[in-house]
């Protein structure tokens, strides 16, 4: 099943957005991503992954799918939705979705790579990092990843050797969910706002 937002007006591109680990594809970050995502002309279509499908049909909590199956179900829709669009189409997604798209992206030869919140690492595990793939990235590439998130918090990634494709984009003091401190003065929504406004400037080109 696909999810769609698409925007009211002209449409600057579309972006096939994955859900994480542990929420579906209707999560409220999800959701917030796509309404604010299609409000600055970027249509958005979501799925889920064979393993969240399931617990959506019977409400038991599963692990995900091996990467094999996560990736083959990616490349899936990726083709579906092809077909189905005109003009730039953009993969990525929230951490674990937007990791299985850094690995396609080239492969599938996105127009853009965007990733919410990437996992860098798993949490507790900043020695057995998850970038070797990322240093030779060739398609333009957005992360944009709060200061402090445990999966890849400012300090660690400025020790990564990245390719030049991809831009970071810092969230002051946001968490895995671009979730900031109160101290830091923002709040969840301005990040979110910002988190949008510049996945819609990659879109546009």
């Amino acid at each position: 099943m696909l999810l769609w937002n698409r925007p009211s007006g002209p449409v600057a591109g579309t972006l096939i957005l994955a859900h994480g680990a542990g929420a579906p594809m209707d999560s409220e970050f999800m959701e917030e991503m796509a309404r604010k995502l299609a409000d600055r002309g970027v249509a958005v279509v979501r799925f889920e992954f064979p393993y969240m499908a399931a617990r959506r049909s019977d409400g038991r909590r599963r692990p995900p799918n091996p990467q094999a199956q996560l990736l083959a179900c990616w490349r899936e829709v990726h083709a579906l939705v092809r077909r189905q669009v005109t003009g730039p189409l953009a993969i990525g997604g929230k951490s674990m979705g937007g990791r299985m798209a850094s690995l396609l992206a080239d492969e599938l030869g996105a127009d853009a790579l965007v990733c919410l919140g990437y996992p860098f690492h798993a949490v507790g595990k900043a020695d057995k990092p998850r970038v070797a793939h990322l240093a030779d990235l060739r398609t333009p590439t957005l992360i944009v990843q709060g200061e402090r998130d445990p999966m890849g918090d400012r300090m660690t990634v400025a020790g990564y050797s990245l390719s030049d494709a991809i831009r970071l984009h810092w969230l002051v003091t946001g968490d895995h969910d671009l979730k900031p401190l109160k101290a830091s003065g923002f709040t969840h929504e301005q990040h979110l706002q910002e988190a949008a406004d510049r996945v819609a400037a990659i879109l546009a080109g």
